[in-house]
Formats: structure tokens, C-alpha cells, sequence
């Protein structure tokens, strides 16, 4: 399975785009400003897209995109996300003011893109893909995935959360290819991380003790602030000297970046 890394920040700058993942080629994972990473070609293909929840970083391009490829598709793009999610993006984006309603047109029966409710730990299983809903804690409506081929391991991204101990209790019976979790701001901002459901690096040191003993896979940092990445990663390295460990484990942890291409 390939995972290609459209956009990975937080926010936007030069060389930073918000939160989007190819998934072998016809399966977004949110879909941020990183899709403008892609070629028409390459949209194209889009057939399902799944997201974490309703955030402008994590749906941004989702709009633009179906506006570019949805007239020469033959189907339409599958829109995979809460309850709480398809409301917000019906609301307040496809509400035929902000952008058209394109779940009615050219016509109810012919839509640019339908809309498919999810739950946590729901499974779905599309081609030869087997994606899992899992728990997130933000502060709208929010969810993680774990996607593999059906009997290999997983990719397992957090989406936005803090603290969330039923996400670990799932990975924990998984088997896990990878980990992309994020960490949007220093230490230095931990409130305002704790206020807006985020992780900064010494939760994150405190929540990767979720993980059960024996277990290694790769793990990868996301959704950085663009003006604090430097001292994220920073601060993520010195993990030993910050933190009390309940149980002291090396852990493998890389930065993200977009137009890295990861294999699963």
C-alpha cells in the first residue's frame, strides 16, 4: 500500500500545506490545501475521500477539487465522514452560497458527490483497501483511521486529538505498519493545545506509554505549526531529559513531510 504525503502542517507558508493523504492513488485521507499538490490527472482518480472532521485545514481543497474533475467523471466523488461532519459541510460550504450544493447537481439522481455517514469502529472495505474508524478527542466531532490492504499491517493516522486513551486501546490490537500522529504546538503553548485539543510534545511523550510492550512500528509527526516546527521536533527529541516515564521505551519517531511517499 502507498501513502503519498500531499500536505502534513498545521497551517500554511511557503513549503507548507494543511493536512492531505493519497492513498494508492484513489483514496484521499482529508482532503487540505496539500491536494494542490496534485495534477489534474491525478485528482482525477480521486474516487472516495475520507475525512477526519469538519476543520478548514482538513477540507479546504475538497471543494476546488470537485469543482476541477467532477464534470468529466463518470461516478461521483464519495464523501466518507461523521454525521457531525457531512451537516458542517452542508451548512456551511455546499450550501449554494459559500460553493454549490453538489451533492443535488447537475441533478439529484446524477450528484457530483454523495455523502456516506461513518462511526467509530466501523469498518469499510472498498477494492482491496480495509479502512477502520477510530476514536479521536478534538474539539469538533472527530475521528482517526487505520487503513491496510485486508491482511497486511496498518496505517494508522490519529487525525486531530489530545488525550485519548480508547485510541491507544485499539492500536494496541492491531498491527501496525506506521503511525502518524500529530503534535500542532511546543511545549511552550501547551494550554492553548490542551484549550484547542492538540497534543504538544510532552503529552505526546505521556500518551505514547499507551503503547503495549513489544510493540515498534515507526512513528511520524503531523500537523506542526509552520512558525514552531523546529522547536516541536526539538523538544520531541529530548523526550528523556523532559519527561517522567511510567515505562521507559525508545521510541522511532521521524518527522513528516510533504511529498514523502511511504509504503505500508
Amino acid at each position: 500500500m502507498n501513502v503519498r504525503v500531499l500536505g502534513c502542517s498545521g497551517s500554511i507558508s511557503k513549503g507548507c500545506q494543511t493536512t492531505a493523504f493519497l492513498i494508492d492513488d484513489n483514496t484521499l485521507i482529508d482532503a487540505g490545501t496539500g491536494v494542490g499538490n496534485l495534477t489534474l490527472e491525478a485528482m482525477h482518480k480521486i474516487d472516495r475521500v475520507f475525512l477526519t472532521h469538519a476543520h478548514l485545514d482538513h477540507i479546504a481543497a475538497l471543494p476546488l477539487m470537485i469543482d476541477a474533475v467532477a464534470a468529466n467523471r463518470q461516478a461521483p466523488i464519495q464523501i466518507y465522514a461523521l454525521a457531525e461532519t457531512i451537516a458542517a459541510l452542508q451548512k456551511y460550504i455546499f450550501n449554494n452560497v459559500i460553493w454549490p450544493d453538489f451533492s443535488r447537481i447537475p441533478s439529484v439522481v446524477q450528484p457530483f458527490l454523495t455523502f456516506h455517514t461513518i462511526c467509530v469502529g466501523q469498518q469499510i472495505c472498498i477494492g482491496n483497501l480495509r479502512i477502520e474508524v477510530l476514536p479521536a478527542v478534538h474539539s469538533v466531532p472527530a475521528v482517526g483511521y487505520a487503513v491496510s490492504r485486508h491482511d497486511g499491517p496498518c496505517w494508522i493516522f490519529t487525525g486531530d486529538t489530545e488525550r485519548n486513551p480508547a485510541f491507544w486501546e485499539r492500536l494496541n490490537q492491531l498491527d501496525v505498519g506506521m503511525l502518524i500522529i500529530e503534535t500542532a504546538f511546543s511545549n511552550s503553548q501547551a494550554a492553548l493545545a490542551q484549550r484547542s485539543q492538540h497534543l504538544s510534545p510532552q503529552v505526546l511523550a505521556q500518551e505514547l506509554e499507551g503503547i503495549a510492550p513489544g510493540k515498534q512500528f515507526p512513528i511520524y509527526i503531523t500537523h506542526t505549526k509552520p512558525a514552531e516546527t523546529d522547536m516541536i521536533m526539538a523538544e520531541i527529541a529530548q523526550f528523556d531529559q523532559t519527561c517522567t516515564f511510567t515505562r521507559h521505551l525508545a521510541h522511532d519517531i521521524r518527522w513528516l513531510s510533504a511529498g514523502q511517499e511511504l509504503v505500508v
